[in-house]
């Protein structure tokens, strides 16, 4: 449950000199956040409406779990899949408690199994609901009103997400936050999300791959190490900036370059980063200090040692 299926996905618009999305296959596996990245124009957004029949293709097929969404009823097929656009698209008039229910009141769900579901939500999201609940969205900061709309997007459990460039309009520092609460969700909840972004940093933190789109084609689907390691063409090297060693850096966790203790090491008190981190905060950590190296932590003990001799020959093994 919980893939979807591109198939010769064409839509032209009438007077248009080309269509916005061209000849467009793939697939996308269940539970995986898969990123399309493009300039404007490119068709991202367009693809991503088709999937709940915002858009209908003028010629292919989409389906998810194998059935062909022309076969659903619109009304059906968006009970299925949460919705995120940017600047949250709350309701100005309902309180943070009646923006999560909609989804719910639209099923039927009894009322006390809607009132306990916006409260699990809003614990999920980090807005306490004896604080939020009764808010509404003019009361919120830009990054709370994204927090109410993920958790409204999630009312109905559905097992795919569409994130139309979501955290688009945020400031950086919210941006970031919204990002890690994205990968945190998605480690404990594993749905089926198409995240639409113009932002390469963001795409490389967040898509477990990255579908490339240029002209309403795909020019290349594969993992952001990939993509930065092996661009297809030269329009994915320059808009991934193929050639940055600190952006590579930021996707090569760091025991990919740690060693191991030596036998009877003695820690002291180095500066310490986790074997889940990654190489670029790992560089960022050494130049800061000035440590000649750092000690890597596994839940909260030494397994190993990293300098910076140690990053820079993984960064070159990576692009050999």
């Amino acid at each position: 449950m919980g893939n979807i299926q591109f198939n010769q996905v064409t839509l032209e618009f009438p007077g248009m000199s080309r269509p916005a999305v061209n000849q467009v296959t793939c697939d996308i596996a269940a539970g995986e956040l898969v990123v399309i990245l493009g300039p404007s124009g490119c068709g991202k957004t367009t693809l991503l409406k088709m999937v709940n029949r915002l858009y209908e293709p003028t010629s292919g097929q989409i389906c998810i779990d194998g059935q062909d969404i022309t076969r659903l009823r619109p009304t059906k097929l968006r009970q299925k899949i949460g919705y995120v656009i940017q600047q949250s698209g709350l309701f100005p008039h309902m309180t943070v408690a009646e923006n999560v229910a909609v989804v719910p009141k639209l099923l039927r769900w009894p009322n006390p199994r809607t009132q306990a579901r916006i409260d699990e939500l809003l614990d999920l999201v980090k807005l306490p609901p004896n604080e939020y609940r009764d808010r509404y969205p003019a009361q919120l900061s830009g990054g709370q009103q994204q927090r109410v709309g993920i958790a409204r997007a999630l009312a109905g459990d559905p097992d795919y997400m569409l994130m139309d460039e979501p955290f688009g309009a945020i400031d950086a520092i919210t941006r970031t936050s919204l990002q890690n609460e994205i990968i945190r969700l998605q480690q404990q909840l594993k749905k089926t999300i198409l995240f639409v972004s113009h932002d390469v940093d963001e795409a490389l933190r967040l898509g477990d791959r990255i579908l490339v789109m240029n002209a309403g084609r795909i020019v290349q689907f594969d993992t952001p190490f990939n993509l930065l390691t092996q661009p297809s063409e030269p329009f994915v090297h320059e808009l991934l900036g193929a050639d940055d060693m600190v952006r590579q850096l930021g996707l090569l966790p760091v025991n990919s370059a740690m060693i191991s203790l030596p036998e009877h090491y003695q820690n002291g008190n180095k500066p310490s980063v986790e074997t889940a981190d990654n190489l670029r905060d790992a560089l960022s950590i050494i130049l800061r200090t000035g440590a000649p190296e750092l000690s890597v932590l596994e839940d909260g003990e030494p397994v190993g040692l990293l300098t910076l001799d140690h990053i820079r020959n993984c960064a070159v093994e990576a692009n050999r």
